[in-house]
């Protein structure tokens, strides 16, 4: 075995979960060139990785199908040995069927799973999500399965170094969706409980600018500071890495906390952590409403709006019972 591809061209959260199949490949097979295949835009979830030979970038924004059929044109003139792809969408499984592989593997949930030559049923348990990746290539590397990385640079730490002045705790208030996003009234609510002894990081992408400067504004603490938008993916994971606490939805920088094994406290309000999608720190807490609520799961990925119109999975979680799991002290 010489070449692998690992494919999973879904969200941040789905490819930092899918790195787990990189250490796994990587310590059965050092000697391998390992490549990935990502949509456009989480590449820099990659950047400098150790274990990578090459990132490879699709292109779904602008022609989509036109950039695919480029991508497997060229993928076949790689030659690989095996092609894992973690996707269930008949387009992965298109590019995977034609990559000219030596072997392909994918789960029998994909429409074209069947021109495979591995087939692994997929079986939507109660299992992590990184369990069900590995069964795609337990037959090439047996059942123990590897946390998933993420490799700052020396330089992504020292940039967030500079930001911090003593101990610190980070707060991700955003989500893609709305019923998978804590209240911003709550998060206000938690900050001003954090002791003023501690810096308060508010982390998003460009687009939480306005709710995180909302935040901020309705926040009685003295030493917020609004990050949104101002670093890289690896950026954000080194500052998380050395938090006293990150405070995160069921969203992908839960999965960042995963990856750099940083203390985190994850708030559950539509999902449920049982979908697979947990926290993997070894300092983690799970916060989700007491009350059993009939409704509750409403999705596997959330809605934009609660389908009751009274959102009681979230409103029902106090900011003091999520600061309770883990109390900063100075």
């Amino acid at each position: 075995m010489q070449r692998i591809l690992v494919i999973q061209t879904a969200f941040i959260g789905d490819v930092v979960l899918a790195t787990s199949l990189l250490e796994s490949l990587h310590q059965h097979f050092p000697k391998v060139k390992l490549d990935m295949l990502v949509r456009g835009g989480n590449e820099g979830l990659l950047k400098n990785h150790p274990y990578l030979n090459k990132v490879w970038v699709w292109n779904k924004k602008q022609e989509k199908y036109r950039n695919l059929f480029r991508l497997i044109k060229a993928i076949r003139s790689e030659h690989f040995d095996l092609v894992v792809n973690v996707q269930r969408y008949w387009s992965t499984g298109l590019l995977t069927a034609l990559s000219g592989s030596k072997q392909t593997v994918g789960f029998n949930k994909n429409p074209l799973s069947f021109l495979f030559t591995h087939e692994i049923e997929h079986r939507f348990d109660a299992s992590h999500e990184i369990n069900r990746n590995h069964q795609l290539i337990d037959e090439w590397v047996g059942t123990d399965v590897a946390k998933p990385a993420l490799y700052p640079s020396e330089a992504d730490f020292e940039k967030v170094k500079v930001l911090k002045s003593g101990p610190y705790v980070c707060m991700a208030p955003s989500s893609v969706w709305f019923t998978k996003q804590w209240p911003k009234q709550k998060w206000v609510d938690l900050i001003n409980l954090i002791p003023d002894t501690f810096q308060v990081f508010l982390l998003g992408a460009p687009s939480d600018q306005q709710l995180c400067e909302e935040i901020q504004h309705k926040s009685k603490h003295a030493q917020v500071q609004n990050l949104s938008g101002q670093l890289s993916f690896l950026e954000s994971a080194a500052l998380m890495k050395h938090a006293t606490m990150n405070y995160v939805n069921d969203s992908a920088p839960m999965h960042f906390a995963s990856a750099m094994d940083a203390p985190v406290t994850a708030i559950y309000c539509s999902t449920i952590p049982s979908f697979g999608y947990g926290p993997l720190s070894r300092h983690k807490h799970i916060i989700e409403v007491e009350e059993k609520l009939l409704c509750r799961p409403c999705g596997l990925h959330g809605k934009k709006a609660c389908p009751k119109s009274h959102f009681h999975c979230a409103e029902k979680i106090e900011a003091q019972r999520v600061l309770a799991t883990s109390i900063p002290t100075a």
